[in-house]
């Protein structure tokens, strides 16, 4: 190889090998800027939960007088298709319409179907303690499709939430405990999947048609 030749080469190792450690640097930079956000994201303090009461645990979203004849409970999930099928149906419309102060319906958790089930639920909750659980519930299944947490942010603000309230109480896990006491009901319950129903304490497994519960409704109200 010729002297120049040579001279060339060594300048064009001593380029690469300066690119490199100024890539390095870059590269080293970087990973030093994503470790400090993510210590940031894990380190920075979120809303605190507080214990939830008896009474609250026990309290659930409903729908009619508390002394109706009858009382419908629905084990259901917002991430259960069959669950959203069901309301899309109007079932519940159907019945409220037909016998009015008669019947109570209740809802309880059952996050089962998905891994963001259970957040979800959370979130029903969230909307139930602003006294909105049936706006929130019914926009979920209407016009939700996703019950991602930055989804069910949006549904709440959409049903006119206080969004600072919601967005605390969900970030805090505020009704973790509530979610996982439903969820401990529809397992002694025996439940096999969602949605489930209790109907003064005649359990039903999956969505009933209109005419499976007037069957139902008619038989208690007649022996009354």
């Amino acid at each position: 190889m010729a002297k120049s030749q040579y001279k060339k080469y060594q300048r064009k190792v001593k380029q690469q090998k300066q690119q490199q450690k100024q890539l390095n640097r870059y590269l080293s930079i970087g990973i030093a800027a994503i470790v400090i956000v993510v210590l940031v994201i894990v380190s920075w303090p979120k809303p605190e939960a507080k214990p939830l009461t008896e009474a609250r645990l026990e309290s659930d979203p409903a729908l009619g007088p508390s002394d109706a004849q009858v009382t419908i409970v629905e084990y259901g999930d917002f991430g259960c298709s069959s669950c959203k099928i069901w309301h899309q149906a109007g079932v519940r419309d159907q019945v409220e319409a037909e016998y009015g102060d008669q019947v109570r319906f209740v809802w309880r958790d059952f996050p089962v179907i998905t891994v963001q089930s259970p957040k979800a639920a959370e979130a029903g909750q969230c909307a139930f303690d602003q006294g909105m659980f049936w706006e929130f519930h019914d926009y979920v299944y209407e016009q939700g499709s996703s019950i991602g947490v930055s989804s069910l942010k949006e549904y709440a603000k959409q049903v006119g939430l206080d969004t600072k309230k919601f967005n605390n109480c969900l970030d805090s896990g505020q009704n973790e405990a509530k979610v996982d006491h439903d969820l401990n009901l529809a397992y002694r319950l025996g439940f096999p999947g969602t949605p489930g129903f209790v109907v003064n304490g005649q359990k039903l497994a999956g969505p009933p048609t209109y005419v499976t519960l007037k069957g139902i409704i008619d038989e208690i109200l007649a022996a009354q």
